[in-house]
């Protein structure tokens, strides 16, 4: 039973490591490609008119929302709300039983 349980803890701790790879992943080629993109923009116009901002601001949504996935930023319905509300409905459920 200890060995299932080590290995449990294993495996939820490599799936964490793997998010967030992938988010920093997805960070660094953000920040490289805007950089690249903002070269370009500055190179052709001189940032007379900055366009490289649109694919900043779509990407950088992207970004935000995959950061608040990642670390678990949600303060309304995080993994901390999701447990306290299972236990809340266990614990209901259990009272509810001993008094039929």
């Amino acid at each position: 039973m200890e060995n299932l349980d080590k290995e449990s803890k294993y495996m939820r701790a490599k799936e964490r490591v793997d998010e967030l790879k992938k988010f920093y992943a997805n960070l660094w080629s953000y920040i490289l490609v805007i950089s690249v993109l903002a070269l370009i923009n500055y190179l052709t116009n001189g940032f007379s008119y900055m366009w490289f901002l649109w694919a900043a601001f779509g990407w950088g949504i992207g970004v935000f929302f995959h950061a608040v996935g990642t670390f678990n930023l949600n303060p309304f319905f995080g993994k901390g709300w999701e447990e306290r509300k299972i236990k809340e409905f266990m614990k209901d459920d259990e009272e509810t039983k001993k008094w039929r």
